[in-house]
């Protein structure tokens, strides 16, 4: 069925020739709508010898025994045989046949029977062309020099790598699972806009687009909050939006410019009710869709595998306590300088324009957050960090957050969130300096309206993906990520 010209260009010469062949026949190359009589799962679920079945997909093996032939026909939900006589074909179906490539897409009429070694297969009374495939699929994708093809070519990666459509399948149900487990408990999923005059919510980069008809500039969001909480200030307890923001930043293992997001508020609730509530969910996501708590990861390059254990319950500990136990018991109480010199003894590499809360910070991200597997709750962390969040009660240096790691970055962070329209103010004024026309100030006035003490949280659902399925690479776990240019 598929012959072996030397090159690429040679190979796609031969199936337009046949193209033009099957043309020639009187047929359509890239035929319409086929009835099918089920999926071919459906089939091998319900397979009994004599049933007749009509099935379609992709031919994804050929042996060709002379005038028998058995191929493989995939549509993406299973796998099974077709056997082809020549003899029990008409002349213009065998002139068809031979015309097949590897790759195309048929639909046939069979009836079900068993071979000899049991197999459950199809014997084929006649066959339809469906579209025919001009490059065929590479037998050994991850042979290929360019590894980053799999990520150019997704769909080929798709087909011809199991564990790639696995890991995809296993995230479609991962969403799916967020959504219902969110509705079970009474929240609502809503939408706000993607497109926004004033990009908050977070301290990021954002992209600028520009409406001609109004003629303002945009911003795509690089976080829904400032929005949701404008809902919870309507009226609405207890919601949730699952979708992409943007953010105009550098690409990694662990980063890419669109990705998607969780964000859910509970009026009402705190950052404590909120840690609860994500430590339910992701444990009954790793029971539901891996069927364990415990999950094999391998992080990159030459680190061995190694056993994330998701059982509850997950440690809860205070930033200092925890920057303590890294950089030393006393790092608080040393003056600034000092504690510039101590992360450099401790190889953290710190900027010279870092203010002292963000040399802290780095090194709490180089020697706990990179350094931390097992599930941890971040809290109580600095109000320089956090200026959505509300101020803690037992020390006003601190806000009322969690920040969860998992697997060495963080994975959702959650607040009890700030409400006081006065504070948020000053917060936001403070974090724009000089460019005030950065301040949302209609959001201002919505808080200024009243909004409910409320629990809040944010989950990267990609990295969330790439916890639970053990992704190396956030490009793993995304269709199509952003790639550098050819």
């Amino acid at each position: 069925m598929e012959p072996q010209p030397e090159s690429q260009n040679e190979l796609f010469a031969a199936r337009r020739a046949k193209l033009d062949a099957i043309r020639a026949l009187g047929v359509d190359p890239f035929g319409g709508r086929f009835e099918v009589s089920g999926s071919v799962a459906d089939i091998r679920a319900r397979f009994a010898e004599g049933n007749t079945e009509r099935a379609a997909g992709r031919i994804t093996a050929h042996r060709d025994m002379g005038r028998s032939h058995f191929l493989d026909l995939n549509d993406g939900t299973a796998r099974i045989q077709l056997f082809v006589s020549t003899k029990e074909l008409s002349a213009e179906q065998v002139a068809l046949f031979n015309l097949l490539d590897l790759a195309d897409f048929i639909g046939v009429e069979t009836v079900c029977f068993l071979t000899k070694t049991g197999e459950p297969s199809l014997r084929v009374k006649s066959i339809t062309l469906l579209s025919k495939a001009l490059r065929p699929l590479p037998s050994s994708w991850y042979g290929l020099a360019d590894v980053e093809q799999r990520y150019r070519q997704r769909y080929v990666d798709l087909l011809v790598n199991p564990g790639s459509r696995e890991v995809f399948l296993q995230r479609i149900r991962i969403v799916r699972e967020i959504r219902e487990f969110l509705q079970a408990r009474g929240f609502l999923e809503v939408e706000t806009p993607m497109m926004q005059a004033v990009a908050g919510g977070a301290a990021a980069q954002p992209f600028q687009t520009h409406h001609n008809a109004l003629n303002p500039d945009l911003y795509l969001r690089i976080a829904p909050e400032l929005y949701l909480k404008r809902l919870l200030v309507g009226g609405f307890t207890k919601i949730f939006e699952l979708n992409r923001n943007f953010r105009n930043e550098g690409i990694s293992r662990r980063h890419n410019p669109e990705f998607t997001m969780l964000e859910a508020y509970w009026a009402f609730a705190d950052f404590q009710a909120m840690a609860d509530l994500v430590e339910e969910l992701i444990c009954h996501l790793a029971q539901t869709v891996r069927g364990s708590l415990l999950i094999e990861h391998k992080d990159s390059g030459d680190n061995p595998l190694r056993t994330i254990d998701l059982t509850r319950p997950w440690r809860r500990a205070p930033y200092r306590d925890l920057v303590k136990e890294a950089a030393g018991p006393d790092w608080f109480d040393i003056t600034a300088e000092a504690r510039r010199a101590r992360a450099a003894a401790l190889g953290v590499e710190i900027a010279p324009a870092f203010a002292d809360f963000e040399v802290t910070q780095h090194v709490f991200e180089k020697l706990v957050e990179e350094k931390t597997f097992s599930p941890l709750f971040v809290t109580h962390c600095p109000a320089e960090l956090v200026p959505l969040a509300r101020q803690s009660a037992q020390d006003p240096a601190t806000v009322d957050v969690y920040e969860l790691i998992i697997n060495g970055q963080e994975i959702s962070p959650g607040y009890s969130e700030l409400n006081d329209p006065v504070v948020q103010r000053e917060r936001l004024e403070h974090q724009a300096g000089e460019e005030k026309q950065n301040i949302d100030e209609d959001f201002l006035t919505a808080l200024e309206h009243g909004m409910p003490p409320a629990g809040g949280i944010g989950i990267g659902i990609d990295r969330l993906v790439m916890m639970l399925t053990g992704a190396d690479s956030i490009r793993d776990v995304i269709f199509f990520p952003q790639m550098k240019p050819k």
